[in-house]
């Protein structure tokens, strides 16, 4: 790697442990030691993508972008410190030669195909494109072109390999949220489609690509575990859930919320026997189906969640009490205060980020892109203004009131120190704030609705027992623990309590 290639990673690393509260990696001993690879993936949130995969990568990784982000100040020098290469799609030839842009991209594509062939790993988006749908759009072949160009460049023992990679957000457009980079074992491409393309026609060639095609989308629709809708996404996540929650009970045990990596594979498990299922025995699933969203129709409306149905009632406790009362002066008392100067400090840089995205995004799946870019600059800069005009302020009311103590620098920093905190106070508030209502609420809720409660555990233990009776003989991903939660190391299986 060259000097500002680590200097790029290293900053990327740094800013994307900044805007996620989590990012865990997984799979990494799938990436093959004996050879370069392309990289592939769906693109559910624009430059995010590529900026999680760059910064969860081991190794050196080149990146192909559509050419207009070249464009973006500050984007396209970063891009070209990374050795990105541009894009050229005919899609993009709004005037122009679009015949010329299929050979500047047929070019970019050989610069691609020279570091895979040497043993570089190179990532591209399929799609080609960035959207918001809980599922693949339809695949370019640009991908399969470049496997064949790369393969045909390399040597016959350093072939290249196909890594999915799936990409997992609990909440994408939100600052501190959670993601998972999973990275898959290199697609086992079939026989009669992974064919040396010499003396084949154009035709032939064409054939080949798009077969090749449809095997990658085969294998990214189970990567990132594609849906119809979002109504099936949440009920599918309502279902791991109900789930954990039920393992939990019946167990004993008290687990605390899931990560987002037990969250993704817990999801992993109940979709692929939804979608199993859905083919060999569609009425029993529709039934599920409307069973699992009337019982979220009557959680949401007492406004608990899955596993508060199995907490005792703590109202009478008199330390429970204390805690709920320590919580309330916490969160509408002693926060409050630091949360004027954080709003003081960050609201003008928060407001030009989000006038950037709006003046500078053309399309939704930019946004969080802009934002994240502009955050970088606005943010260090205003932090820093506050602390300057802040020192000199005191300096001034120093000269005017000599009891003042002379310490302008003490107190500059003293305003960043609280415009940093009452910044990350401002991020958590609206949560913790939910939160103590929401403990306020639960135990109001255990008190007077122990009726409709006690219905929905017979009707949670109800709706496991039927569902695992249904997929008790597909072999399922993952390991589940004798406390409910859920892994990917399926070695755990030979432990004891552990199993399918």
């Amino acid at each position: 790697m060259s000097r500002s290639y680590s200097l790029m990673t290293r900053s990327v690393r740094f800013l994307v442990n900044i805007y996620f509260r989590n990012v865990e990696v997984v799979g990494l001993e799938n990436l093959p030691a004996d050879g370069g690879g392309i990289i592939v993936s769906w693109h559910p949130n624009g430059i995010i993508d590529p900026v999680l995969i760059l910064a969860s990568f081991p190794g050196k990784i080149v990146f192909g972008a559509r050419h207009g982000l070249f464009n973006w100040p500050g984007l396209g020098w970063c891009m070209r410190q990374l050795g990105t290469v541009p894009v050229y799609r005919a899609m993009d030839a709004k005037s122009g030669d679009v015949q010329q842009r299929r050979s500047d991209n047929a070019a970019s594509l050989a610069v691609l195909a020279d570091s895979v062939a040497g043993g570089d790993f190179a990532c591209l988006f399929p799609e080609g494109n960035s959207h918001d749908d809980p599922y693949l759009n339809a695949l370019k072949t640009g991908v399969a072109r470049f496997y064949f160009q790369a393969k045909s460049q390399s040597s016959a023992c350093s072939q290249p390999y196909i890594i999915p990679v799936g990409l997992h957000y609990d909440a994408k457009r939100s600052f501190r949220s959670n993601v998972l980079v999973a990275f898959h074992p290199p697609i086992e491409i079939s026989p009669h489609v992974d064919l040396e393309p010499d003396g084949d026609t154009e035709e032939q060639r064409r054939d080949r690509c798009r077969a090749l095609t449809t095997e990658i989308d085969e294998v990214l629709k189970n990567v990132v575990h594609a849906t119809d809708s979002w109504e099936t996404h949440h009920l599918l996540h309502r279902t791991r859930s109900l789930v954990r929650a039920e393992r939990a009970a019946r167990s004993g045990a008290s687990l605390s919320a899931p990560g987002i990596e037990e969250r993704t594979i817990g999801f992993a498990r109940v979709w692929t026997g939804y979608n199993t299922r859905l083919n060999t025995h569609p009425q029993q699933v529709q039934a599920l189906r409307e069973r699992i969203s009337a019982y979220d129709d009557d959680m949401y409306a007492m406004g608990i969640r899955d596993h508060e149905l199995d907490k005792r009632p703590k109202a009478s406790s008199v330390w429970s009490v204390a805690q709920l009362v320590g919580q309330l002066v916490l969160v509408f008392m002693f926060i409050p205060p630091l949360l004027v100067v954080g709003y003081l400090v960050n609201l003008p840089p928060f407001a030009l980020s989000w006038l950037s995205m709006k003046r500078i995004a053309k399309r939704q799946k930019d946004e969080a892109s802009v934002k994240l870019l502009a955050g970088v600059v606005f943010f260090p800069l205003s932090w820093l203004l506050a602390g300057v005009l802040s020192g000199w302020t005191h300096e001034q009311l120093h000269q005017t009131y000599p009891i003042i103590p002379d310490t302008p620098v003490l107190a500059g920093v003293t305003v960043v120190v609280l415009g940093l905190v009452g910044g990350l106070l401002a991020l958590r508030y609206a949560r913790m704030l939910k939160e103590t209502v929401r403990a306020t609420r639960v135990r109001l809720t255990r008190a007077r609705r122990r009726v409709n409660i006690a219905r929905l555990k017979v009707e949670r233990s109800e709706i496991f027992d039927d569902m695992i009776g249904l997929v008790s003989d597909i072999d399922l991903p993952g390991s589940v623990g004798p406390d409910g939660r859920v892994v990917f190391d399926e070695t755990l299986q030979d432990l004891e309590g552990w199993t399918r």
